[in-house]
């Protein structure tokens, strides 16, 4: 049964499901083990995982936004034709994975409109999210907030009000918010407890705990905060047999690759437990 609000006459609130596309060798923490210059030359498995990422939304009536990069796009163009062809959002990934925390504003601008103009051309679709590569917007780096509105976004998901050794804003906003530029920003789902925001919108957190703690934090966030929540994963979580990287780091190695062979069905159970749309839908009048 799907979870709702405070009372049985209570619609369910409908949270949004978001995808960030991209290959297992695009990973930020695995960057030391696969070249951007050398990407064309690794096996690529993304199709694959989006197909079976679509046959699950489809199966539980279910739609999603799928924040792609653009050099994903630009290889596989039916990828995201098929995304909308279902129903779909395609949001912006940027194009090369490149943190925002670690590019110039000139190089940030130049990597988000690429990405923009490449979905938009093979969508059909004006693109108007953007996520950062690893939430890489933080306190050294609102400047890119104003640069994705520059470059025609509506809305970005890219902070993390999370204290975490790689991003996060902790005493960012945990809902939505204007910026001064007119651009939303939808934070990832953190929940409130013993005094502080903890990651609830899935990601590794949602492998590495058992699933039962992401049901009870989503359905806490829809209950004490009547708000709906915004949860992410990557195509590459629901795929065990993807090729190893045997001389990660073992953070690295237990972060990427503890119970990829449970995902898949934690998901069909959290597509059963909720009830999730499009981003955009999900958060239109959001503020």
């Amino acid at each position: 049964m799907k979870h709702s609000l405070t009372n049985a006459t209570a619609s369910p609130i409908t949270n949004a499901l978001t995808i960030d596309v991209e290959d297992y060798f695009q990973v930020s923490a695995l960057a030391p083990h696969f070249p951007r210059n050398a990407w064309d030359t690794v096996p690529c498995r993304v199709e694959r995982n989006v197909d079976l990422i679509l046959e699950m939304l489809d199966q539980a009536g279910a739609k999603a936004t799928f924040f792609t990069l653009g050099w994903v796009a630009d290889r596989y163009p039916q990828v995201v034709r098929r995304i909308v062809g279902d129903g779909h959002e395609i949001a912006s990934h940027g194009y090369s994975h490149e943190r925002a925390s670690a590019m110039t504003p000139k190089a940030f601008l130049a990597d988000i409109v690429l990405a923009k103009a490449v979905l938009e051309d093979i969508s059909g679709q004006v693109v108007t999210g953007y996520r950062a590569p690893s939430f890489s917007i933080g306190l050294a780096n609102l400047w890119a907030h104003d640069t994705i509105s520059q470059a025609g976004y509506v809305y970005s998901s890219s902070v993390y009000p999370v204290k975490h050794d790689h991003y996060g804003i902790p005493d960012a906003p945990r809902f939505p918010y204007l910026l001064a530029s007119g651009l939303m920003e939808i934070p990832v789902t953190t929940m409130r407890w013993l005094g502080r925001n903890w990651p609830a919108g899935g990601g590794g957190y949602f492998r590495l705990l058992p699933y039962s703690v992401s049901r009870w934090q989503i359905a806490k966030v829809n209950h004490d905060d009547g708000r709906p929540a915004i949860f992410y994963f990557h195509p590459w979580e629901v795929d065990p047999a993807q090729p190893r990287v045997a001389d990660a780091s073992a953070k690295t190695r237990f972060r990427h690759y503890v119970n990829l062979a449970r995902t898949e069905q934690r998901l069909k159970r959290l597509l059963a437990d909720f009830q999730w749309g499009r981003a955009d839908d999900v958060f239109r009048d959001a503020v």
